[in-house]
């Protein structure tokens, strides 16, 4: 019998590559787009029946309601919200209303719907926040830091009280920082790699950041739907770490990105305290050994060979636009 899947947040990088890979285990997937739905209709189109639009909103219980009927899923992946940390300073009640509130309508309708569903819900690693020890893992202390993170951390609390409560398959990744080509460019990462790409085109004459010290784990987001999709075939629901277990400096990041350019960083960017956070997290590096073990996950794409995919890919899309 084929399996139906409900993805919340389906047209953004994560979704994307997470439809992609149940579609090419056989599934039916349906897909929330939300107000942004890039090229997910064309993707629909494409499909042979097997990719299914529906309309719902984190902020709507019935059209939570509506979507779960209309789907009667068998895994459900809520990958939809207000993702960026930097805009939870200045959109802190719709972020929380989204990110935090959201997750709760949306278990509510699959006890209600469909309680035998799998759920899987996207944690974050700035929960941590300045964490108490390093690298974090699934027992460190959360530490939220930023209305982001806080939206983030009731979410993840939710979920288990879901688990333990109702008996549902409900399991948090706790995903750290997660790249690709289809970053926003609102992301750190993505704003590197297209600045290059301007530069060396003669697009821009430099790139302006912020906080060039943060410390991250970055990985491959084609490699992290892998490990949503695992965490929902295991027999037990639970909370995992998912993560590359290399850190990495963003100045480690521009240097990485202008020099698979045959460029000097240090030549074009420069920092600006706007771009600075009220509160930043200085260090965000993972233990995913959980993951690993139990799920027999592993990231296979590293940190210079995800830099140079994301640098040619801007470098690609800026010629095809007439650059």
């Amino acid at each position: 019998m084929t399996k139906r899947a409900l993805i919340t947040g389906v047209a953004g990088q994560d979704g994307t590559y997470l439809s992609e890979l149940l579609l090419g285990k056989g599934y039916d997937v349906y897909g929330v787009a939300g107000p942004y739905p890039g090229d997910f209709p064309e993707r629909v189109a494409v499909s042979n029946g097997r990719l299914h639009a529906i309309d719902a909103d984190l902020t709507d219980m019935e059209s939570l309601l509506a979507a779960v009927e209309a789907s009667r899923p068998d895994e459900v992946y809520n990958l939809a919200g207000q993702s960026s940390v930097g805009d939870s300073w200045t959109e802190a009640i719709t972020t929380t209303e989204v990110n935090a509130m959201g997750v709760l309508r949306l278990l509510e309708a699959l006890r209600q719907l469909a309680p035998e569903a799998r759920f899987f819900q996207a944690a974050s690693a700035e929960m941590f926040g300045n964490a108490a020890e390093t690298p974090q893992r699934e027992t460190t202390p959360l530490h939220p830091q930023s209305p982001y993170a806080a939206s983030k951390t009731y979410a993840f609390h939710v979920v288990g009280s879901y688990r333990e409560s109702y008996g549902m398959h409900a399991s948090n990744g706790i995903m750290f920082n997660h790249e690709s080509p289809l970053r926003s460019l609102q992301f750190v990462t993505r704003k590197i790699t297209d600045g290059v790409a301007r530069i060396k085109l003669g697009l821009a004459e430099e790139l302006v950041l912020g906080n060039l010290d943060a410390r991250r784990d970055w990985g491959f987001a084609g490699d992290y739907v892998e490990a949503m999709w695992l965490m929902l075939q295991q027999e037990r629901p639970d909370d995992y770490v998912v993560a590359s277990g290399e850190v990495h400096t963003v100045r480690e990041f521009c240097a990485a990105a202008f020099s698979h350019l045959d460029l000097d960083y240090e030549q074009y960017v420069r920092t600006d305290l706007r771009f600075f956070r009220p509160a930043d997290v200085n260090v965000l590096y993972g233990d995913a050994t959980k993951a690993c073990t139990v799920l027999g996950w592993e990231p296979k794409v590293g940190f210079g060979e995800l830099v140079a995919m994301m640098v040619d890919a801007d470098v690609e899309q800026l010629r095809a636009e007439g650059a």
